[in-house]
């Protein structure tokens, strides 16, 4: 009895045991079906932070789903909202890192393409190009052609380097938004001719449209009698008639030389209606005179005079497609862009361009080149554009310096500290040794800058050769007399020899007709006008096409000018003195 009772003992012992043994395996089921509901919980959960813009706790939520498990179906869509949730709240490394884990965790994922998409955004944001471009170019669906498009258009627009650029083309020949961004940046550069070619190549590779990138004007025509209206301040209600010197005689100077030169053409069959509206530097004025109709029938406009009065005559230009010269200014902002807007002057850039190529190209005996200019932003403009052009033609800048009132006494320090002497205490010997310098470029009409290069140089008595602007003619700081000895050479826009024969036929006419010798502003006043009537005659209104068709238009009392592709003179002349005349320096 006792021996079945023991036996009924252990079959009641192996029963409860295989009751736990089936309860275990029970609630081990049980558990695994509730982990994959947990999965799917926790997914749609973050889906729906992500969709509200809590992205912050999208990102905790989707966390725990990024482990590669093949119970989680959910890792790949989590990675990918993970990665964007970080992109939203701007940390781009971190959504980089995510989708990069995704490609390669799951490389034939069907939404792979917008992780490249993705990736290709992030780096081209971040100015990491080439790897942008190569993720896009990792994309297999059409259907987003479109938005790669525009992605790239948009971020590659913002590059403003063309180098960076150029690059880029090379290696994407065929990739339209590098092209078009590329041509955006060499548009602005149409004066280099290189710039100009690869423009243009890219304008037939891509077709592209070439008046987006070139402006044009409308087709020309020709008149009897082409109108141009004169907007400066005259003043006339402030004149006296005095004989003495007014305060605008610049304007008037300039006025007297344009109507000579109407005249002057006026014989030679070229017909110029010229109209005079004084401005009186007010812009109140200038707004009523824009709305009379006889000026929106103009065929050029010429002013301003004042950079407050510019505004309104450049927007006028352009709204009713009338050319406009400034006559006297250098400043390249004035023409803004307006397409119909010129400089008459070369700009700022383009003198300090052309003096690097010329003192470049100059007979110098050492390549090497100091820079002063002063403190005001065209001194800047025209010394930055000087030293990397100088430098591009492999002249040697030794150093550019910005020289303040303050600072004008460093200047003979450089240039004129002596450290030996002659047996006359006489220096024969300098810090900055003799012989070692090649040039000097003078960016500034300071005469407290220039006249002390001058006399550092003269001091040093080698062989430098300094290169300033005509423009300290016009101050008596420095005589002519010192310009020769020292063989200064100056940048010369409006240089005009008197042995010219158009320039003795002009000063005899001006000292008949005014009985007075003509200055500087009645010279650019009768060239400038000589120069829109000849451009008048052989290319009509709208003469852009004509200024287009060659690098060099002769001028009559000066050398030339320069206006291929380009809204200011590219054109610059260089003079220096002989026998106490001024003379055009032969370019090497």
């Amino acid at each position: 009895m006792e021996k079945m009772i023991l036996l009924c003992h252990a079959s009641a012992l192996r029963c409860v045991r295989f009751i736990i043994v089936l309860l275990a395996l029970v609630l081990t089921c049980e558990t695994a079906t509730a982990q994959v509901v947990d999965y799917n919980k926790q997914y749609f959960a973050g889906k729906q932070f992500f969709r509200e813009g809590k992205y912050n706790l999208a990102m905790e939520t989707f966390k725990p789903l990024l482990i590669y498990d093949q119970r989680n179906q959910f890792s790949a869509y989590a990675g990918f909202y993970y990665a964007l949730s970080a992109y939203n709240q701007k940390y781009p490394a971190v959504a980089k890192d995510m989708f990069n884990q995704v490609k390669s965790q799951h490389p034939t994922w069907d939404k792979i393409n917008e992780v490249n998409f993705w990736l290709g955004k992030i780096h081209l944001e971040g100015k990491d190009y080439f790897q942008g471009l190569k993720s896009l170019e990792a994309i297999r669906d059409k259907d987003m052609e479109k938005d790669i498009m525009a992605l790239k258009e948009k971020t590659l627009s913002a590059v403003g380097d063309a180098e960076t650029l150029k690059r880029l083309h090379e290696a994407y020949p065929k990739d339209e938004a590098i092209a078009k961004s590329l041509a955006a940046i060499l548009s602005k550069d149409l004066a280099n001719l290189q710039s100009k070619a690869q423009l243009e190549s890219l304008i037939r590779q891509f077709n592209l449209d070439k008046a987006t990138y070139i402006p044009e004007a409308p087709k020309t025509f020709f008149k009897d009698t082409y109108s141009v209206a004169v907007m400066l301040p005259f003043m006339v209600n402030t004149l006296d008639p005095s004989p003495r010197r007014k305060p605008n005689q610049i304007v008037l100077d300039l006025y007297e030389g344009m109507r000579l030169a109407a005249d002057t053409l006026a014989k030679q069959g070229v017909k110029i209606s010229l109209r005079a509206y004084d401005t009186e530097r007010s812009p109140e004025k200038i707004k009523t005179i824009l709305t009379t109709d006889e000026l929106k029938s103009a065929d050029l406009l010429v002013g301003p005079f004042f950079q407050e009065e510019n505004k309104l005559i450049q927007d006028f230009s352009q709204a009713n497609q009338i050319n406009v010269f400034n006559p006297l200014s250098n400043n390249s902002e004035i023409n803004g862009l307006n397409p119909y807007g010129y400089l008459y002057q070369p700009s700022n850039e383009t003198i300090g361009k052309r003096t690097g190529e010329f003192l470049a190209n100059y007979k110098l005996k050492k390549r090497n080149c100091i820079v002063y200019y002063g403190t005001t932003k065209r001194d800047s403009i025209m010394a930055a554009n000087f030293v990397q052009s100088a430098t591009a033609k492999g002249l040697k800048i030794i150093s550019s310096n910005k020289v303040t009132k303050e600072g004008v006494s460093k200047i003979m320090t450089t240039l004129a500290s002596p450290t030996e002497f002659d047996e006359f205490k006489y220096p024969k010997q300098f810090t900055l040794k003799k012989d070692s310098l090649g040039s000097i470029f003078v960016a500034s009409d300071d005469a407290l800058i220039y006249a002390k290069v001058l006399s550092g140089v003269e001091t040093r008595g080698d062989s430098v050769v300094v290169v300033g602007s005509e423009n300290w003619l016009d101050q008596p700081a420095v005589d002519i007399e010192k310009f020769q000895t020292l063989g200064v050479i100056l940048t010369s826009p409006n240089a005009a020899i008197e042995t010219n024969r158009y320039y003795q036929a002009f000063f005899k006419k001006f000292v008949k007709t005014h009985g007075k010798l003509p200055n500087t502003y009645v010279r650019i006043g009768y060239e400038f006008m000589l120069f829109a009537g000849y451009q008048f005659r052989d290319g009509g209104v709208y003469f852009q096409d004509n200024l287009n068709k060659k690098s060099f238009f002769p001028g009559s009392l000066v050398q030339g000018y320069n206006f291929q592709l380009s809204r200011d003179n590219q054109y610059l002349s260089f003079v220096n003195f002989k026998r106490g005349k001024i003379a055009y320096v032969v370019k090497h």
